[in-house]
């Protein structure tokens, strides 16, 4: 018997399928970030200075310097990595040169229609509100200045037009997801009236119903300038996308550094009809490092699987380590993205969840402990070995 064979005797020991299991593992889509290729720079010009409380490091060679080169790159990583996928572009990566984010229109990002379509992968996309003159005030869509604010209103209308060209051109809906870097170094004194500006600022940019796209919003605790107060809040956005029936986003290191978003997907679930995650690695604060196959990769795969939500949540990836290789990067954590999730669809739940019931804290603890060790490896290589990709990146 081959190591295959031997895992799906084991599995089915315990009332797994694992044949059924990876049916359902090679249909989720995972939706690979584009700006892990060239460090967040975009094609508008050629020496970006990043705001927004984010920053990439790091000077390893290969950084993407144009369009071509980035899809390049992303070709080469979807080759080492199985299963469905999207691709998640900001608005400064299209055909933009030149071009002012309050003009850009679905033909500036053509080129990536027609790639996502060989490549037979979705497209997502994202409103740029940082590292431009108009935002270097910390403020964007709740600024003082009404003309500001128009003018991301209209970039951020434009983006939604953009998403709804991609998901009526690609089959598939394409997630168009709202964050903004909004804040204050210091203590504000009004810390109601940016919000106020921003809740009038989203309400004419959703005020449009669209058919092919998916409307998410992101909070964000904190950022390198916006240490005291970020004018969207998790308690904002929350709020928000329950009222107004929004996708809301939750990326694993905007929160405090004790929090988990895995704690979070139940809770909201109950209240938000679709989640946006961004899948990323927090060291210290939201440095967006490359994602591990750890603890709380696993338990987030875990909330989505256990509970029957893969049809409400949309799962993303956000991290963006210029030391490193960012082929291989993408690479990395996108595998260990889809290796959580199979380990999560190899768990009979069923009977962790009638051992809960039953108050049988001791079998429930055994059942966890004890799946540990079960062979979900050798299921993984078998998928790899029929998805055509390489069971490991180094060996």
């Amino acid at each position: 018997m081959n190591v295959y064979g031997y895992a799906k005797e084991r599995y089915a020991a315990i009332g797994v399928d694992v044949e059924a299991a990876l049916e359902v593992l090679d249909k989720i889509p995972i939706s690979i970030h584009c700006w892990q290729g060239d460090d967040v720079q975009g094609f508008e010009a050629e020496d970006v200075v990043l705001t927004g409380g984010i920053q990439a490091t790091g000077n390893h060679p290969g950084r993407a310097r144009n369009a071509d080169e980035l899809r390049a790159h992303m070709k080469k990583a979807l080759s080492y990595i199985p299963g469905a996928a999207k691709v998640n572009i900001h608005a400064i990566y299209g055909d933009v040169k030149g071009v002012e984010r309050n003009a850009i229109e679905p033909r500036h990002f053509q080129t990536w229609v027609d790639w996502a379509k060989e490549q037979n992968v979705g497209l997502d996309f994202n409103p740029t509100l940082f590292a431009h003159e108009k935002s270097s005030d910390g403020l964007t869509l709740s600024h003082p200045d009404k003309a500001i604010r128009e003018y991301w209103i209209e970039h951020c209308k434009r983006s939604r037009d953009i998403s709804e060209f991609f998901g009526s051109q690609l089959g598939q809906a394409s997630v168009c997801n709202v964050w903004v870097g909004d804040g204050f170094k210091d203590i504000p004194a009004d810390r109601l009236t940016p919000r106020a500006r921003l809740k009038e600022s989203l309400d004419e940019i959703f005020a449009k119903p669209l058919s092919h796209s998916v409307d998410a919003v992101e909070s964000k605790l904190f950022g390198i300038g916006v240490e005291s107060y970020t004018v969207g809040s998790h308690e904002f956005y929350m709020g928000y996308s329950m009222a107004n029936g929004l996708a809301l986003c939750l990326d694993a290191g905007h929160f405090h550094p004790t929090e988990v978003i895995s704690e979070k997907i139940s809770a909201i679930s109950l209240f938000v009809n679709q989640i946006l995650l961004h899948v990323s690695r927090p060291v210290r604060w939201d440095s967006d490092h490359v994602v591990l196959l750890d603890d709380e990769l696993v338990a987030i795969a875990r909330e989505v699987i256990r509970h029957g939500l893969l049809s409400r949540v949309h799962i993303g990836l956000d991290f963006f380590d210029g030391s490193i290789d960012r082929i291989m990067a993408w690479a990395i954590g996108t595998r260990n993205t889809r290796k959580a999730l199979l380990i999560a669809l190899l768990e009979p739940y069923g009977q962790l969840q009638q051992a809960e019931f039953n108050f049988d804290f001791t079998k429930r603890l055994m059942m966890l402990e004890e799946l540990k060790m079960l062979p979900w490896q050798a299921v993984w290589e078998e998928y790899c070995l029929r998805k055509g990709v390489t069971v490991s990146l180094v060996f």
